[in-house]
């Protein structure tokens, strides 16, 4: 019998797929090795300080308070911290801006993306991370000037998602909690 280019190829490709498991597994202990990184929490003091950082809010005379924040390390591996922040004004609920952080090459702490602008005038009462690297939140807002303050008619459940070199955001409506 006679074998055929049609059998080298399949006897190739068996062999690669051999030569491709050999690789992905861990050689002491022959258990498959993540490709990525697996999402999780972060010790605070082992991800970027985001009282260090340098966020770009425009509060005229008052600092800068971050209200939330959630160190973790994201699929890419590295520490970062997912920080709620808004003016520190003396009166009212000013609105939330939510930033990526991550180290900068001297390991201050660094902008990476914008999550939520505080343009969108809402406010952050919850950030977590979810085991599939998703950031999650939920945030209240009014929707019109004529709304009370005190009384936001707007909630919003919030999931930030990695897409290729960025992040996308989806949201669905969510009930109003009135605390």
């Amino acid at each position: 019998m006679r074998t055929s280019a049609w059998h080298w190829a399949l006897a190739l490709a068996g062999c690669g797929a051999v030569v491709a498991t050999a690789l992905a597994a861990s050689p002491a202990t022959g258990t498959p090795v993540p490709l990525r990184s697996t999402p999780s929490a972060l010790p605070a003091a082992a991800a970027p300080d985001p009282s260090r950082a340098q966020l770009p809010l425009d509060c005229g005379p008052f600092p800068v308070k971050p209200a939330l924040s959630v160190p973790a390390v994201l699929a890419d591996g590295k520490p970062a911290t997912v920080v709620a922040a808004h003016c520190d004004a003396e009166n009212g609920t000013p609105p939330d801006a939510v930033y990526l952080l991550g180290f900068g090459a001297d390991r201050t702490p660094t902008v990476l993306a914008t999550l939520l602008s505080e343009r969108e005038n809402l406010t952050v009462g919850r950030l977590a991370l979810r085991s599939d690297g998703a950031i999650t939140g939920h945030a209240q807002g009014y929707s019109s000037d004529d709304v009370p303050r005190y009384a936001p008619d707007l909630a919003l459940d919030l999931t930030w998602t990695r897409r290729g070199g960025g992040w996308e955001r989806s949201q669905t409506a969510a009930p109003v909690s009135r605390t």
